[in-house]
């Protein structure tokens, strides 16, 4: 599980440095080249690869349904956020809706008043999303607390942690908020590269750091002000153009004790101790989406839909799967005895573990799952494109 609370810090509050307005300034000219980036990613090629035919399924596992809602339809990079037992959701239309994750019963619903660029994260009290317009809306029970104009668009879920907002920019900055009255504290950026993608990127807690993907290097943090106490590059600029050289981190993160590890976009998976701020190892990988992890393997996709399972504490290949291949897989959850991975076309495929064969799959509404699978506590759960929550009980 990931640690989702800091201690509360106290100290002198800082807003942003005239460095860092300057360098959101200067990141602004080149957005628009950046999302047109995005846009090309994220669309289909007329001349694809066929998707590999599904294997029957050989319902070796036993999953039961637990509950099903829906929501407005999802466009947005969307992570589910998870604590304890209540999951909270957005939709393209700003609605937010907090659930109760062991069995769906609705806690609250509340709009954030306009279209949705990322979210939703979530303390199990406070929840956080960012609108088309740049607005930060950080929501209580269904009611907006607080809004806050951000300087660039960002497409990561904020962070709720410690009695704070995080939010992790499209320019690469990094900026906190006071969770309760809104007022920015510290600011961090770099400059960046002149494109970067649209899509999720790692924002998290580990202890009382604050981790941030910064381009290709995972950054860490002290939450109270700003300060970098360590960074290690999981990923390194290749080629000639800018579209080569990109190398965000993308969401989607395993965190088992103290060792963090992480997808650079289309370069590596590699793992860090992050206690001490070492690299542990990285592995070259075509892949766009995030990893997980169980005591023995770590587990991702590659662009071309093979699975990959690699020792977690050596890098080395531990198995691969190529019945899936060009289904568009999203970030595989080690779940159990099994690895759970969404597709495109809303099927979820449960691995074994242990070899990476099939042990069962289940399906949802037909649409692209864009977020989970997540669990909480035992029950696993995806949303789908059309805005179907969608929660299972594997055995």
């Amino acid at each position: 599980m990931l640690e989702m609370r800091f201690p509360r810090f106290f100290g002198q509050n800082f807003g942003p440095s005239n460095t860092a307005r300057a360098s959101a300034q200067r990141m602004g000219l080149a957005l628009g080249l950046a999302l047109t980036l995005g846009s090309m990613l994220a669309c289909s090629s007329s001349d694809k690869p066929k998707p590999a035919d599904l294997p029957p399924n050989p319902n070796l596992l036993a999953a039961s349904a637990a509950w099903q809602a829906r929501v407005g339809s999802v466009g947005f990079p969307m992570r589910l956020a998870v604590l304890g037992d209540v999951l909270t959701v957005a939709s393209d239309d700003g609605t937010v809706v907090a659930f109760g994750a062991e069995r769906g019963n609705e806690l609250w619903r509340g709009s954030a008043g306009e279209k949705l660029q990322a979210g939703v994260g979530s303390d199990g009290k406070t929840a956080a999303v960012v609108t088309a317009g740049n607005d930060l809306v950080v929501m209580q029970n269904g009611r907006i607390a607080w809004k806050q104009r951000l300087p660039t668009q960002s497409f990561t879920a904020p962070l709720v942690a410690g009695e704070r907002v995080f939010v992790l920019g499209a320019d690469r900055t990094v900026t906190a908020f006071d969770g309760a009255t809104g007022q920015r504290i510290w600011n961090y950026g770099r400059q960046g590269e002149p494109l970067v993608l649209r899509h999720g990127g790692v924002l998290q807690a580990f202890g009382d750091t604050l981790l941030a993907g910064v381009g290709g290097r995972l950054t860490a943090l002290n939450p109270s002000n700003g300060s970098v106490r360590w960074e290690q590059p999981l990923g390194r600029s290749r080629g000639t153009n800018d579209v080569e050289r990109l190398v965000d981190l993308v969401a989607g993160t395993s965190r088992l004790g103290a060792q963090v590890c992480a997808r650079a976009f289309q370069s590596n998976v590699g793992c860090v101790n992050a206690l001490r701020g070492q690299i542990q190892w990285t592995k070259n990988a075509n892949g766009i989406t995030g990893v997980s992890a169980d005591a023995t393997n770590l587990y991702g996709t590659e662009s071309n839909g093979t699975v990959m399972a690699y020792n977690r504490e050596t890098g080395d290949r531990a198995w691969s799967y190529e019945k899936l291949q060009y289904r568009e897989l999203g970030t595989p959850l080690a779940a159990g005895r099994s690895v759970a991975i969404g597709d495109s076309n809303g099927n979820i495929h449960f691995l074994s573990r242990e070899d990476g064969s099939l042990l069962t799959r289940l399906t949802t509404d037909g649409s692209r799952i864009v977020a989970g699978p997540v669990l909480a506590g035992t029950t696993l759960i995806v949303a789908t494109a059309n805005g179907g929550i969608f929660a299972f009980k594997p055995q």
